[in-house]
């Protein structure tokens, strides 16, 4: 009799542990940046060794290297005074909160009287020394700063942003000075230099929160009524007001852009200076008109106007990783819009917030860079 021989698959033994703690610490680490962002994510709460490794530069540049089409990290940075140099961080690729907050202390041990974060971009946090009379640029991967000195004493400024380039960045700020009056001071950090250019006539913005938006090579603003826009040239120095028409019956407008593809205003819509309604527009192929996207939900619309008792100076908004974030100095929460799936959330509060708090809510997108240079 012929007997037919069957086959099935061996199953494969479990990995002895003994294998994983005798290798080498470099291929342990190489193993592990060939995972998805996800996956490794889920392993940082079995091994101290494996939740360092997401603030390990080593680490960092192999994940980046063998996964280039996800960013390693992705965060919303939040800050507030109760908080003293420690920064929570939502992941926004998890949806959750971190529960270690960024504490960036050793980095600002020359700061004597506390430091005030100002801004980020790029993976670079730029914080204010006042008693030093200095800006304080760093990177927390390679654990990096530079101080960089008012251009004069005294300086005041206003509407300061953190501006990337291939090779550097650009620190911009406005100088008040007599009158309506402002001088734009531009540092470049490639040259280890100060500019200052000519006043711009203008009242630019209600907001002293909101920072200019970064988009194909110049910054945008937005001055209050008659709304317009208006925009500064890093190349020649000089302001404009682009031929853009802005939609009607706006009460407040704030931009936002992902730097080069992607430019929107959010703003909110009535009449007699109180905003009944929210809308997001898009700014045309044409370059020349908004194109309306979505309004937001009229409940969370409420919401927003209760949380911001219609003192629109305390809105701001600011683009992280296709969201449109949506945000208020007096509030804990985010309203954000996910633009692939076109649809409105609220980000939750942050859980390391005291109990009684008080005003001085201040959010930043975070996605961290080996190769930002200071």
């Amino acid at each position: 009799m012929e007997h037919k021989a069957s086959y099935f698959p061996a199953k494969s033994p479990d990995m002895d542990p003994g294998v994983w703690s005798r290798l080498p610490e470099h291929l342990l680490e190489h193993v592990l940046s060939l995972l998805p962002l996800k996956t490794f994510l889920r392993l940082r709460s079995t091994s101290k060794h494996f939740k360092s490794l997401i603030f390990s530069p080593n680490f960092v540049a192999k994940h980046a290297a063998s996964s280039s089409n996800s960013p390693f990290s992705s965060f919303l940075l939040f800050s507030h005074p109760q908080l003293r140099n420690q920064f929570p961080l939502y992941d926004t690729i998890l949806n959750a909160w971190r529960r270690v907050s960024l504490s960036p202390s050793p980095l600002l041990s020359c700061a004597t009287g506390g430091a005030v974060l100002l801004s980020v971009s790029h993976g670079l946090l730029c914080f204010s020394l006042p008693h030093s009379s200095s800006f304080l640029i760093c990177n927390l991967l390679q654990k990096s700063s530079r101080v960089v000195n008012f251009p004069k004493q005294p300086f005041h400024f206003e509407l300061f942003t953190l501006v990337p380039s291939p090779t550097g960045y650009k620190l911009f700020m406005l100088c008040s000075s007599s009158g309506s009056s402002n001088n734009a001071f531009v540092y470049d950090s490639t040259r280890n230099l100060w500019h200052q250019f000519d006043r711009v006539d203008t009242v630019l913005g209600d907001n002293f929160l909101q920072e200019g938006v970064f988009y194909n090579g110049c910054l945008y603003f937005t001055s209050p009524e008659p709304f317009s826009i208006l925009r500064f040239e890093f190349e020649t120095g000089r302001w404009q007001r682009p031929a853009v028409s802005l939609p009607g019956e706006l009460t407040f407008t704030r931009l936002a852009s992902d730097g080069v593809d992607k430019f929107y205003l959010i703003g909110g819509t009535g009449r007699d200076g109180i905003a009944r309604g929210m809308k997001l527009w898009e700014l045309g192929g044409d370059g020349e008109n908004w194109v309306e996207i979505e309004s937001v939900p009229e409940m969370m619309c409420k919401k927003f106007m209760r949380v911001c008792y219609h003192n629109y100076e305390h809105v701001y908004c600011f683009w992280h990783r296709g969201l449109v974030c949506v945000c208020c100095y007096n509030w804990p929460e985010v309203l954000y819009y996910r633009v692939a799936k076109r649809s409105w959330h609220w980000l939750p509060k942050c859980p390391s917030l005291p109990e009684k708090w008080s005003c001085g809510f201040r959010w930043f997108s975070l996605v961290p860079e080996l190769f930002a240079f200071v």
